[in-house]
């Protein structure tokens, strides 16, 4: 056993935010947590990682496991390098040893620039420092909120990938939801303050919930059926003069005084959108280029009324740009840019719009449209936000009050509030639970007009696109036909097909009968040069570890980390073994070159 939650209360204010909640993980658990954004989920996972106390209840961590904890905004040194700051609450004799996984795993997540402040990254770079902080923490329970935010698709797959291979316990906050397929054996729910577990993927766990709420219908329906012919039964007055009558009285009066389950509210949304003309939005020969790096080229493309666009790649590729190039919020360098007279635009961006942590919610998307029309009448602002989960004690709540993805939540509201016909999404699926983003797919899937959407969520692409523009380094945009998998099945035999042709080419190229002389570069010959006595140096290290770890057998703490040491160490041995492999050939071949010279 890793860790024992138990009877935990959660109050804020007024609002119960969790209600005798129990949980226990054992090694090799991995659980992810959903809920609607508000509800508090990342208020049960600071209690589990003991960053916050209970109202009441008990949270036990078991003797000597270790908790790698990242919180959804981690505080950070802004003076602090990324590799100081991944390292900052660890002993420095650890950096020592893990030096090199750490900078492996930072430009895993894209991070590069090692000894760049803290102060100088941007939001998403800092999260990703973050989270290498906490996997990087020698550790048996890793309790992460919000891991996959600000990935990409690549660095999403490496996440998966480390943590199916992790042995300890996780527990996770994600709203992705292929990241829950494949990654947990556990979801747990925590809806109107109670947690609901389910021993599944994503996958089961919406089959597992379709069957408990069917379940309690049938219970509901068989109360109320019983409710009936009891009441009957007392109206035809039967008095409480026996034991027996006095016990079925009893016994009809607890069942009436049982709680109904409670019908979740789903945010509902109508399709919002003016009329679109003949003349969208046309691209022509559109260029951009930032500080010398193009990252759009030559891109053309007329947008047609029904597209429904998924636009993917690395960050950093464009994807941002390309989006405000078609909104007019940036000026190609060359080419134009042409957009129709009946366009509305509807832009949802990363940064969102400015909200007024002053302004009260009712009031504030009453400033952008007091009523809307729908196809199934004209609502009010208010109206409009309940439909969107903000009862009317949260509509007159301040602005700055809500969680984040209530934020993010009223902030679309903001934009289909406006009937656009063109809806140019960045990143729309960060910060928004998973029942509205199974909402918004629907919506989407019937909006009357045209969607681009920049999103690293894979389940979100599979539902929504039609076709995916992909970015590329250098400013190309190459377009596939089909949803996200479809474009995943075509990219890689594309990717191969183009190596084969490069490789054609530069064979082409290259003289006749001439072959290309053999040598080292300069850093290869310095690594070959030291790489023997590095390989010494390592296995004295490692000598020197399993004879610290034979007298640390009583000291479970220092035996850890003593283990992970000596993992660390012989990854990095593994790794030189295969240079000096690499090496050693390359040299003799340049050797017998020299010799026939």
């Amino acid at each position: 056993m890793l860790l024992a939650a138990e009877h935990i209360e959660k109050n804020y204010g007024m609002k119960r935010l969790i209600r005798d909640a129990s949980l226990y993980l054992d090694t090799g658990d991995k659980v992810g947590i959903i809920g609607i954004n508000g509800t508090g989920k990342s208020t049960l996972l600071r209690v589990l990682a003991r960053a916050e106390e209970p109202d009441s209840g008990t949270v036990q961590v078991f003797p000597n496991v270790q908790v790698s904890y990242m919180p959804q905004n981690p505080d950070m040194d802004a003076d602090a390098t990324v590799l100081e700051q991944v390292f900052r609450d660890l002993p420095s004799e650890y950096r020592t040893v893990a030096e090199y996984e750490a900078r492996t795993m930072l430009t895993r997540l894209g991070l590069n620039d090692h000894d760049q402040k803290i102060g100088t990254l941007s939001g998403g770079q800092r999260k990703r420092v973050a989270l290498a902080s906490a996997l990087i923490h020698p550790s048996d329970l890793l309790i992460l909120d919000e891991p996959t935010n600000h990935l990409d698709m690549e660095m999403a797959a490496w996440l998966e990938d480390y943590l199916i291979r992790f042995h300890g316990g996780l527990i996770l906050i994600t709203h992705d939801r292929y990241f829950l397929d494949r990654v947990v054996n556990r979801i747990v729910e925590l809806e109107d303050g109670v947690l609901y577990s389910y021993e599944a993927n994503y996958a089961r766990y919406l089959e597992l919930k379709a069957e408990r709420l069917e379940m309690e219908q049938a219970g509901e329906r068989k109360r109320q059926a019983i409710l009936r012919r009891e009441y009957q039964w007392i109206m035809r007055g039967a008095r409480a003069r026996g034991t027996k009558s006095r016990d079925r009285i009893e016994r009809y009066e607890a069942l009436r005084d049982q709680d109904a389950p409670v019908e979740r509210e789903r945010v509902q949304m109508s399709a919002l959108s003016g009329r679109l003309g003949r003349k969208t939005i046309e691209l022509d020969h559109v260029t951009k280029v930032y500080g010398g790096q193009t990252v759009i080229s030559d891109f053309s493309y007329i947008l047609s009324r029904d597209d429904r666009i998924g636009v993917v790649g690395v960050n950093g590729a464009g994807k941002t740009t390309l989006l405000n190039l078609i909104a007019g919020r940036v000026q190609p360098d060359s080419g134009t840019v042409e957009t129709g007279q009946t366009v509305r635009l509807g832009v949802f961006s990363q940064e969102g719009r400015e909200l007024d942590p002053n302004a009260r919610v009712i009031d504030w998307i009453r400033d952008i449209s007091n009523r809307i029309e729908t196809p199934e009448g004209t609502f009010t602002a208010s109206q409009m936000l309940e439909k969107f989960l903000f009862s009317g004690d949260l509509q007159h709540q301040f602005i700055g009050k809500l969680s984040g993805g209530e934020k993010r939540r009223l902030y679309l509201l903001s934009v289909l509030m406006e009937a656009p016909n063109v809806l140019l999404l960045d990143e729309p699926t960060n910060d928004l639970d998973v029942e509205t983003l199974t909402i918004l797919e629907d919506y989407l899937e019937s909006f009357p007009g045209i969607v681009l959407a920049v999103s690293h969520d894979r389940y979100f692409l599979d539902k929504i696109a039609h076709s995916i523009f992909e970015v590329c380094r250098g400013g190309e945009v190459r377009q596939y036909t089909g949803n996200f998998s479809d474009y995943l099945d075509k990219r890689v035999p594309a990717e191969k097909a183009e190596r084969v042709k490069t490789e054609k080419t530069e064979k082409a190229q290259k003289p006749a009968n001439k072959p290309q002389k053999l040598k080292f570069s300069f850093n290869e010959q310095r690594e070959f040069d030291h790489i023997d006595e590095e390989l010494e140096q390592l296995a004295a290290k490692i000598e020197t570890c399993e004879q610290q770890i034979a007298s640390a057998a009583n000291d479970y703490v220092k035996l850890q980390e003593l283990l992970a040491q000596k993992e660390e160490l012989e990854r990095q041995q593994e790794y030189k073994m295969e240079r000096w492999v690499y090496l050693n050939e390359l040299a003799e071949k340049i050797a017998a070159q020299n010799e026939k010279a």
